[in-house]
Parts: structure tokens; C-alpha cells; sequence
């Protein structure tokens, strides 16, 4: 399978400047080649190959004195941007025919954009040096901070600059799948904002809540942005604060989400969850909260690492009653609003905490073989039995079945 790996760069000042420039460049390949296709698209003719664009808008163009700047930069960079507004267009149209979620039309590139990316691949020529420096053609050595080892030797390496200006190694590698020793534990999970996630074993995580906590200092920082003028320096240093204040944010949601991930999958065999409405949600009142939340992309890591540790997981329907069916007797009460946490079944008596019977649920639903008294669910009165009971007719009495003498 593969993964992706990133490193934080940093380079130097007249390295930052290069990669600007492979920015700009790779940007107006791509523009130029965007202008061409949907040129011949508005003409009803057939779009240009990608040899075509390449030898027109690459080869062609540094011998003139317009585009002659595009050889200060890799070529290989340049043909990328061609393989990349390539790719964009077979999404797209795979997405008009229901192959793959739908998506847009490909957009042109402004220099404003939140990211700005490059690749190179092995015909650059780049490498990792004895130093454990990052050396890029017409651009350097770049030093990088190596959190971890890469697992094999990638081809490729895309450098990224992100809205807060920091800069990013990317490398796309082939792993094999690693077996974690066997386990008897399943789990079902159930999403929520109180509480993040409710296991199917009564536990229940709490929501770090990381845009609410960071918002005082967000809403200052976007303060001090409004009041700067438009295309002053002061205007661009506000900017790249507010950019930081939400990295900040964005790093701690997904360092959350890797490490429950990461516990979950390693500690049980199987994970089933639920697969929610996201986009519906995102629309009512509770839309900050919803995105705060994050559960799509926990939901991916799960999925990922399950793959990868060779762990089942398991998504139920979204329109699946967890809320509504007792776990203890699997009688359907009813839906109940959302302010009552706890109720009682009128079948069987017990009394279910509203977010691990769902969790309990869940795993059910998913085939996990789930016993329901991990639920933590409470039994109510349940009426004696005849040969149980206090008193008979004989006048006798009797305590907890053994007669009084």
C-alpha cells in the first residue's frame, strides 16, 4: 500500500526565493495549458495531447523572449504541472460518469492560493545527501527536520508551501501491511460532540473542542488583519498570522485523531462505526461544532490503519436506529430528542446510557460479536417471581427464597 510521509524544510532565503520561482513557473505552465484545452473545448475541437502541450508551452516557449524565464527552473518540475492539469481532467470527467465522487472542472492557479506545490521526480535527480540534507536541482541543499525514517527509497518528492508559509517535504512510498499480534477485543464507536467518541466498552472520550479553546485568539488575530490596509507588508504579516493560528489548530485536531487511532486499531481485532451525515450536519446550528469535530478524516484513519495492521473495520448504515433499539433486548423504543441522555426500556427494564447503548448498537450492526452488560447498562425492578415472593397463603414467610423457621 502506499503512504505518505512529510517533513517540515527550511530552507534559507535565496532558497526560498527559487522555490518561489518554481512556484511561479509551474503555475503559468499550468495556466497556459488550462487556456489551451478549454480554448479547443469552446471550439469543438479535440484537446491537445500532453506531448503537444509539452513541446509548445515548455520547449517552444524558453526560446522566446516572453517565456524565457521558464529555464531558470527544473523541467521536470514544468512537466509535472502538465501531468497534474492531466489528472485533474480524467477526475473530472470520471466524476461526470459516476465513476468517482463528483468534483470540478480544473480552475486556474493564482499566486494567492492557500498552497503552492512542486514535484520532482527521479529524473530531477534529487537526493537525500550524507548529511541529511534535501538536495533539489537549481535549488540546493534545503535542511529537513526528520521526525521518523522513511520505510523504502520514494521516487518522487513534492515540496509544499502551505497559508501559513511553512514549508513541507512530501514523499509517496510503497509499504507493506504490518500484522499486530491477534486480539479477542471489538469495539463499536459512536461519534458525538459532548463526548467525541463512546466506546462500546462504557468509555467515553472527551471532544478537545481545539476551535472553540483557540478562538480568543483567533478572532484577535483576524481583529488585527481587518484593520490593516489592503496590499500593505503590515496586511501580509497579519495575514500569515491568522494562517498560523489555524495550522496550530489543524495540527492539534489531527495529532488528536492519529493517537485514538492509532489506540483503537492496535487494541481491538475489529472497529465498527457509523457512517455519518457530514454534510447535512455541517448546515445546521451545530456547523462549528460539526467541523471542530472532525469526524471524517478520524474516520479515514481508522479506515487506513485498519488496512494496514490488517485489522477489520466495519462502516453500518447511516440510517441504522442505534439510538432507538435497546442492546440488552433488542426492542425498538422509538426515537427520543436529544436532550434525554438516559432512558429506560419498556420491555426489559434497563436502564441505557443513551451514547454507549448506540455505541453497543453499532457494533451489532456490524457483526461484532459486542455482549451488551459492557454496555454499563443498568437493570430496573423486575417483578418476583411466584415461588420468590415474601408471603404465601400458608401465611409462611419467606427472605430471598429460604423459609423462616
Amino acid at each position: 500500500m502506499q503512504l505518505r510521509y512529510s517533513f517540515r524544510m527550511y530552507p534559507n532565503g535565496p532558497q526560498r526565493t527559487a522555490l518561489a520561482r518554481a512556484f511561479g513557473c509551474a503555475r503559468v505552465v499550468y495556466n497556459d495549458a488550462l487556456r489551451a484545452r478549454e480554448t479547443a473545448r469552446a471550439g469543438d475541437e479535440a484537446f491537445p495531447t500532453l506531448g503537444y502541450l509539452s513541446k509548445l508551452l515548455i520547449t517552444e516557449a524558453k526560446k522566446t523572449e516572453e517565456r524565457a524565464w521558464l529555464g531558470v527552473v527544473s523541467a521536470v518540475v514544468l512537466q509535472q504541472s502538465l501531468r497534474d492539469l492531466d489528472a485533474a481532467y480524467r477526475n473530472f470527467f470520471s466524476g461526470l460518469r459516476g465513476e468517482r465522487p463528483r468534483m470540478g472542472a480544473p480552475r486556474f492557479k493564482t499566486r494567492r492560493d492557500n498552497r503552492q506545490a512542486v514535484r520532482f521526480t527521479a529524473n530531477a535527480r534529487w537526493k537525500i545527501t550524507t548529511g541529511k540534507d534535501l538536495w533539489l536541482p537549481k535549488i540546493g541543499n534545503v535542511r529537513v527536520k526528520w521526525s521518523r525514517a522513511l520505510p523504502s527509497i520514494p521516487s518522487t518528492v513534492t515540496v509544499v508551501k502551505d497559508a501559513a508559509g511553512r514549508y513541507f517535504a512530501s514523499f509517496v512510498v510503497e509499504t507493506d501491511p504490518e500484522t499486530l499480534p491477534d486480539t479477542d477485543s471489538v469495539v463499536g464507536v459512536d461519534l458525538g460532540l459532548s463526548h467525541f467518541a463512546i466506546l462500546s466498552d462504557g468509555t467515553k472520550i472527551d471532544s478537545p473542542r481545539f476551535l472553540r479553546r483557540a478562538e480568543k485568539k483567533l478572532k484577535k488575530a483576524q481583529q488585527n488583519l481587518n484593520r490593516t490596509a489592503k496590499g500593505s507588508k503590515n496586511r501580509t504579516k497579519a495575514r500569515i498570522k491568522v494562517a498560523r493560528a489555524h495550522a496550530r489548530t489543524a495540527d492539534a485536531r489531527r495529532e488528536f485523531h492519529h493517537q485514538l487511532s492509532t489506540k483503537l486499531i492496535r487494541e481491538n481485532q475489529a472497529v465498527a462505526v457509523e457512517d455519518l451525515a457530514v454534510r447535512g450536519l455541517a448546515r445546521t446550528r451545530m456547523a462549528k461544532s460539526v467541523h471542530d469535530a472532525g469526524w471524517s478524516a478520524f474516520v479515514a484513519m481508522l479506515e487506513y490503519k485498519a488496512a494496514r495492521y490488517g485489522r477489520s473495520f466495519h462502516r453500518i448504515g447511516r440510517f441504522e436506529p442505534t439510538s432507538q433499539v435497546c442492546s440488552v433486548c433488542g426492542v425498538k423504543d422509538g426515537p427520543k430528542p436529544l436532550h434525554i441522555r438516559e432512558w429506560t426500556c419498556g420491555a426489559c427494564g434497563s436502564v441505557l446510557d443513551r451514547d454507549i447503548n448506540a455505541a453497543v448498537n453499532v457494533a451489532k450492526a456490524a457483526g461484532l460479536a459486542v455482549s451488551a452488560c459492557r454496555a454499563r447498562v443498568r437493570p430496573g425492578p423486575v417483578p418476583a417471581q411466584r415461588e420468590e415472593t415474601g408471603t404465601h397463603r400458608d401465611g409462611h414467610t419467606t427472605v430471598a427464597g429460604i423459609p423462616a423457621p
